[in-house]
């Protein structure tokens, strides 16, 4: 077994200590969170890039481990026990070696804290050069154990179509760059709208994130969206719960 296989097993931390912000995804037919993803920062609320730019090939298996460690921890002290929000977590594919042995130091700090399985999404980015075949190993995986799955950053890396062929996760995620403008882009619009329909009828559910203004938020619920993340919404808040803005007043200004 290699080091790094070995640390991934053990939950070996990683050398930078870090914390996580959270901010909302929010169902705007309701107003109600539907699940809160949590955000790398530094110790102090620095922004993601003061660590990330600390990860690399030799230490990534740690670095994972430790967000997903981190983010559950933080979690079962913030969120309500009667709340049905999820918690989103991201993950990084190529620093896991087998699931199931990969995800046990996941499954212990989860039972630790008390934190309930069913509520946690794994969430990937496909701007990832991945190895398609282990990545539907991962994903499968996670289903069986009962984990909701994502898509991040839909539309602006790699994967794409080509891994919704051979999988279709709970959730995928519209990549910021499709939204932003969209109301005053038609073809922007004609894309996602068509995007939409698509994943209707693969029966996934799709999530706009980077909605910054009360107008995209409004193109995108008439186009049927339902989940949105984004600025004009709430901003992350460190080591804290966003309190997401009033929908209909929103809605009301784009009008």
């Amino acid at each position: 077994m290699s080091g790094s296989c070995k640390d991934c097993r053990e939950g070996a931390g990683f050398a930078l200590p870090f914390s996580m912000a959270f901010q909302p995804i929010v169902d705007i037919r309701t107003g109600c969170v539907f699940a809160h993803e949590a955000l790398v920062r530094g110790q102090n609320g620095e922004g993601a890039l003061t660590v990330l730019e600390k990860v690399n090939a030799e230490n990534r298996y740690a670095f994972d481990q430790q967000c997903r460690v981190n983010a559950i921890e933080l979690a079962s002290k913030l969120f309500e026990p009667t709340d049905n929000a999820k918690l989103s977590i991201n993950f990084m594919p190529n620093a896991v070696y087998e699931p199931r042995a990969c995800i046990r130091v996941t499954l212990a700090a989860a039972m630790k804290t008390g934190f309930p399985l069913d509520r946690i999404i794994f969430e990937f980015t496909e701007n990832e050069q991945l190895d398609t075949k282990h990545l539907l190993h991962i994903l499968r995986t996670y289903r069986d154990m009962g984990f909701k799955t994502a898509i991040d950053d839909f539309g602006a890396g790699h994967s794409g179509l080509n891994l919704l062929a051979h999988f279709q996760p709970d959730i995928v995620k519209l990549d910021m760059d499709l939204i932003r403008n969209i109301n005053i882009d038609n073809i922007k619009r004609t894309i996602v709208k068509h995007t939409l329909h698509m994943l209707e009828d693969l029966a996934i559910t799709p999530l706009c994130e980077g909605v910054e203004t009360a107008e995209e938020l409004k193109v995108l619920r008439d186009l049927g969206v339902h989940l949105v993340q984004g600025y004009v919404l709430a901003k992350p808040s460190f080591e804290a719960l966003s309190e997401p803005a009033d929908i209909k007043k929103l809605l009301k200004k784009a009008a």
